[in-house]
């Protein structure tokens, strides 16, 4: 560890806690339908929208008709990704004329946008067109983000209204939150990131020359092998800033490079690195002021903000600390003496960023269920990759997803006071409300359900033997996809590493 990450580190939590009243505020203001400064450009808009959808935007809705809402609203806009990604071989904008996706894949990719879960079953830059790209994914990072924001807010109006028995306009809630909070900050976005040498361009591929050519064997179906001369590299181009803004505004994490924000095109520089990481944390970090403001109780909203900066600092410590030491069974193998890696495990991250920009992004964008990356986790030491996969565990909820984090973590605020108030004998109560029988079991139901439904398709999958089939392990031989994976007997001849 260097005085120099912890000062980037530092600089980056004081720059969030500088942005979170601001941004929270203004959210307030938005979904409270009140004044701000983009209503002239936007009253406009929205009023217009409302017209040709025939939105009642006076009336609300109470919660089974708002969720019912959301549910319609998602299910429509899977089913069209879904239909883009099965004919984008006849659709505009496509020069690198990608075949339509198969039905897996193209139901896998669009459950996963629909849902913010932004999980790839596949490599953008050969696979999506710009038109799957921008249509159907971006446009999901928008939509999916928002969703999640929405609902963040009905619960706290939830929370803070007394006697009402609705919770907002679904419609409404999601038209403001497009027109005010998510467009107008990725335009500015994706301006600086251009500005910064992130390509947008509607462009077919381009190819280039290698200065030293590769000579490379491959195996086809029939087991014979071939040897043949790579002599050109082929250099992908696309509309990446427009996506990158949203792909972290929104915790999103689907990137349109296989690599994500390791490469050059999607992250080029030191600053824009540190901008993605504000990103991520921006909105979930604005929400929790939102809440106080909301609930007329703005010190529990920082005392919310400062239980998730905690564990964040928690996190990251372990994890810069474990990957600053490096791997300690690996050794100096000219000295022959123990010692952890020089300068630290820089195995699977990028030279541009380092140790400590590394370890940050690792554990920011699972703290906040964003899927977008820098490095890979899988090489991280084992205490290192600790924090990534607690942070997951965990429901994502240290600041989290755009909204879900915030839902997510009064689950266990609504917990801990019920607790608390069975220890000293007290009526639990949140934020003037009683906590009832009704409400802790629907609190337990929503930490429970996560882990039972991951538990039990696990074991579905185990017992088919579909996972192995899936992720091969070392030393097995997969006949559909080629891994390199060393054997067991193999690896223990390196003298780095213990028989």
């Amino acid at each position: 560890m260097t005085a120099n990450g912890w000062l980037q580190i530092g600089i980056y939590l004081l720059v969030l806690l500088a942005i979170t009243k601001p941004i929270g505020a203004f959210m307030a203001r938005v979904f409270a339908g009140q004044k701000t400064f983009l209503d002239p450009a936007l009253r406009p808009v929205e009023r217009l929208l409302y017209r040709i959808v025939g939105v009642d935007d006076k009336r609300e809705m109470d919660w089974k008709e708002y969720t019912i809402a959301m549910l319609l609203f998602s299910g429509v806009s899977m089913l069209v990704l879904y239909l883009i990604e099965r004919v984008q071989q006849v659709l505009p904008w496509n020069p690198q004329h990608f075949p339509k996706l198969a039905t897996d894949l193209a139901f896998n990719t669009a459950a996963s946008f629909t849902t913010n879960t932004n999980w790839q079953n596949y490599a953008g830059e050969s696979t999506m067109s710009y038109f799957t790209q921008m249509a159907g994914l971006a446009y999901h990072n928008f939509a999916s983000a928002a969703v999640g924001i929405v609902i963040a807010i009905a619960v706290v109006r939830g929370i803070a209204r007394r006697e009402s028995k609705t919770i907002g306009n679904f419609w409404v809630d999601m038209t403001r939150c497009f027109l005010w909070v998510l467009l107008p900050l990725c335009i500015l976005v994706a301006l600086v990131f251009v500005s910064q040498g992130m390509i947008q361009n509607l462009k077919p591929y381009d190819t280039g020359k290698l200065l030293n050519p590769q000579t490379v064997q491959t195996t086809g179906a029939d087991g014979k092998t071939t040897t043949q001369t790579v002599t050109d590299q082929v250099i992908a181009q696309g509309p990446f800033a427009s996506q990158e803004a949203i792909k972290e505004l929104g915790t999103n994490g689907g990137g349109p490079f296989n690599a994500n924000s390791a490469h050059p095109f999607e992250n080029p520089t030191p600053f824009t690195n540190f901008l993605q990481l504000l990103l991520i944390f921006a909105i979930p970090a604005g929400l929790t002021y939102t809440l106080g403001s909301m609930t007329g109780s703005p010190k529990h909203g920082w005392a919310v903000w400062g239980c998730m900066a905690i564990l964040f600092l928690v996190g990251v410590t372990i994890a810069y600390n474990a990957e600053a030491k490096g791997n300690p069974l690996l050794h100096d193998i000219d000295q022959k003496v123990s010692a952890t890696q020089p300068g630290g495990n820089m195995e699977g991250k990028e030279v541009r960023f380092g140790i400590a920009n590394s370890a940050l992004y690792a554990t920011i964008t699972t703290d906040a269920s964003c899927g977008c990356v820098n490095s890979m986790h899988d090489s991280f030491t084992p205490l290192g990759g600790m924090v990534p996969l607690i942070n997951i565990m965990l429901g994502e909820v240290v600041f989290g997803g755009v909204g879900a984090g915030l839902y997510g973590i009064i689950v266990f605020v609504i917990l801990a006071v019920f607790i608390a108030g069975l220890m000293v004998g007290r009526t639990p109560e949140y934020l003037g409300k009683k906590i009832e029988a009704y409400d802790v079991k629907m609190a337990m139901l929503s930490v429970l359900i996560f882990c039972l439904s991951i538990l039990v398709f696990t074991g579905i999958s185990v017992v088919t033997n579909s996972a192995p089939r899936a992720f091969p392990i070392p030393g097995r031989t997969d006949s559909r996809k080629s891994y390199m994976r060393i054997p067991r007997a193999q690896a223990t001849t390196d003298p780095r590493l213990p028989a």
